[in-house]
């Protein structure tokens, strides 16, 4: 991933030295348990672990002749312990290595997405508290419907974030297996028993039945999730462009002293933020479609999926981390403009309490269909300046049907206030639950 959408703490779990550092864990971890079941002298595994150096570019410099990274990191740490460097890497196949090392890098990257995501969930929650009765329209088909809240828009997109990271931690949990069982899953060369005790060191399930590496279901799964949460993030970046429009004007975000928002138009605020979010979200799914390919390898295994992984896990990671931290960034900054929304309601003239004017006259005794033609009748005839409350009171048919304070009563908005504070008490209840 490009620096401009890299924060150094994501960065850093998906640096090479990051990576051979994994590997390395497991390689010790497989010495430890190997020395204490007497398949290598513990003298050699306490060496490896006391002695055993990483040097990136060492490895780099051996791979260039044998175009295997795995053999060049056994190579280079191995030489870095001395004589008792031949017992790394005893028994193991490189899979077991980069596979096991992999769901731990995947672990740690989630550990720093799922502090990004608290962040970007308190910002929201924040946005909740302080407009649960900010009245605003509500709009299907971009065109106002009833009248709602701009805490209770934002409790809906609280409950989806809470249903996505829920998704995306269960998908890591499902992604923290270990595999040591050889070059095509057999365990010719190690034991069951060696990958049980490895994986519980290493806080790892074992895969059950591995190939010569661990089924891509389960990475594909992450990507599931990470797509899910970029497109609740997506979702909430168009309503948050949408409500930014010069004829909506009802939010704007944030705009920092010294800001411009075009080199030729100097009024320009425009929501470079949201807009940004949108285009994370399109790469976020792009992602998603070749993890789905890599599930499908050749017998045992093949290396299509490698090339893959290196590219889509880092960049997904970092990407995400930059998307969530931004759009936490947004709300905290997030300007609402309460009076613009109550100007915004008064321009479709009350058309909003529609159907609780057709309600009424249904109640009043007159047949839906006949109420819905009297309501739709006096709404599409509004001339400028006339309002669907002054309509409905000078009309016989409502008149026959409706009291005068009943009418009244619709249009003050109380039927649609009653709820508000029950919906955003759903939605701040706390349903994520601990996890790792």
């Amino acid at each position: 991933m490009i620096v401009r959408y890299t924060r150094p703490e994501m960065a850093e779990v998906w640096t090479n030295m990051a990576r051979f550092s994994a590997m390395l864990e497991v390689e010790l971890a497989v010495a430890d348990v190997q020395a204490k079941r007497g398949l290598i002298p513990e003298s050699a595994a306490k060496n490896l672990r006391k002695l055993a150096k990483i040097d990136v570019a060492e490895i780099e410099k051996i791979e260039v002749t044998t175009k295997h990274d795995v053999i060049a990191f056994v190579s280079q740490v191995a030489a870095s312990v001395g004589e008792d460097g031949r017992f790394l890497h005893f028994g193991l196949t490189s899979s077991d290595v980069l596979d096991t090392a992999l769901s731990l890098q995947v672990r740690r990257a989630a550990e720093v997405l799922d502090n990004s995501l608290g962040k970007f969930e308190a910002a929201l929650i924040e946005v909740i508290k302080g407009h649960e009765h900010t009245l605003c329209a509500g709009r299907t088909h971009g065109m106002h419907a009833e009248p709602t809240s701009f805490g209770v828009k934002m409790a809906g997109h609280l409950t989806e974030l809470r249903r996505s990271r829920r998704r995306f931690q269960r998908a890591v949990q499902q992604m923290q297996v270990g595999k040591l069982s050889g070059a095509v899953g057999t365990f010719s060369a190690l034991g069951p028993e060696i990958e049980a005790d490895v994986c519980t060191q290493l806080k790892l399930k074992a895969e059950p039945v591995a190939t010569q590496v661990i089924p891509r279901d389960r990475h594909a799964e992450l990507f599931c999730s990470m797509a899910l949460l970029g497109g609740g993030i997506e979702r909430l970046a168009i309503e948050l462009r949408h409500l930014q429009r010069t004829e909506v004007g009802e939010v704007k975000e944030g705009f920092a002293k010294g800001q411009k928002g075009s080199s030729a138009m100097p009024h320009k605020r425009n929501p470079i933020s949201a807009e940004n979010l949108t285009g994370a979200a399109r790469l976020l799914r792009g992602y998603l479609s070749p993890a789905l390919e890599d599930m499908a390898l050749w017998h045992e295994r093949d290396i299509s999926h490698s090339s893959v992984e290196r590219v889509i896990l880092p960049d997904a990671f970092i990407l995400l981390d930059y998307a969530v931290d931004r759009m936490a960034k947004v709300l905290k900054n997030l300007e609402v403009d309460e009076e613009r929304m109550r100007q915004n309601l008064d321009l479709s003239q009350g058309q909003l309490f529609s159907s609780h004017l057709l309600l009424a006259l249904v109640q009043g005794g007159m047949t839906r269909e006949a109420a819905y033609v009297v309501a739709q009748e006096l709404s599409h005839s509004l001339k400028p300046g006339e309002h669907l409350k002054e309509k409905a009171l000078g009309d016989a048919r409502v008149q026959k049907h409706v009291k005068a304070t009943e009418v009244e009563a619709i249009f003050s908005g109380e039927s649609h206030r009653k709820n508000w504070s029950a919906l955003v008490a759903r939605a701040l209840k706390d349903e994520t639950g601990g996890w790792l």
